[in-house]
């Protein structure tokens, strides 16, 4: 019940109000069935207007440290990341939270992530981490949906908390079904190289051929 509560009561209607948002292919994203929502990541912000644009429920990978905490503040989020059916994940590789993501995808649930594993340290878009077509391998029938966020680092500054107001613009691309883009090889680095290909193909982002560096 926190999800939608949030998405149309308490955090939603309010971030519509203070960051005007544009969204572009919503009717692109599959009603039912294992969805992949691959988007590029510019600030902490992105987690938020992301569940706006997309009808699905989304699913997110969040820092196992969220599940962790102590006090009355641990435990509100707990409570929260719990309720909203976020993915407790250790940042060193944890194979247990890929397989929560599978069987997330197995139930026909919608899985967002960010492939290149951080937030952008320049606005570029980097390369891709292979999880989520390791991911998509284990479910047939999973599609992926690119996505390309634009504005977000504009009102939500890195290393900052602060929201400010700003235009930010949600394109979302054509479905990709991950089978083919997986090959009978399964060749899951050229697979996300494509789907990077695809989420930059939607705006002018430039693109490196580099993993970006975590934000500490």
């Amino acid at each position: 019940m926190l999800y939608p509560i949030c998405k149309h009561v308490l955090i939603g209607p309010a971030l519509r109000l203070w960051v005007p948002i544009t969204v572009d292919g919503a009717d692109r994203v599959p009603t039912s069935g294992p969805v992949i929502v691959a988007a590029n990541h510019l600030a902490e912000i992105d987690s938020l207007v992301l569940p706006l644009a997309i009808p699905r429920r989304l699913s997110f990978f969040a820092k196992a440290e969220y599940f962790r905490g102590s006090g009355v503040r641990g435990a509100v989020s707990r409570a929260f990341f719990r309720g909203t059916g976020q993915i407790p994940v250790d940042r060193s590789g944890d194979d247990a939270a890929l397989e929560a993501a599978a069987q997330l995808l197995a139930r026909g649930g919608a899985w967002g992530i960010y492939p290149e594993g951080t937030r952008s340290p320049d606005g570029r878009l980097h390369r891709g981490h292979t999880g989520m077509m390791r991911v998509a391998a284990r479910v047939p029938g999973t599609v992926i949906v690119p996505v390309l966020l634009s504005g977000t680092r504009e009102v939500n500054p890195p290393g900052t908390r602060r929201i400010g107001r700003g235009p930010v613009r949600i394109r979302i691309g054509d479905p990709m079904p991950a089978d083919e883009l997986l090959g009978a090889s399964h060749d899951v680095r050229g697979a996300t190289d494509a789907v990077m290909a695809a989420i930059a193909a939607l705006g002018s982002v430039a693109c490196v051929d580099e993993y970006a560096r975590p934000y500490h």
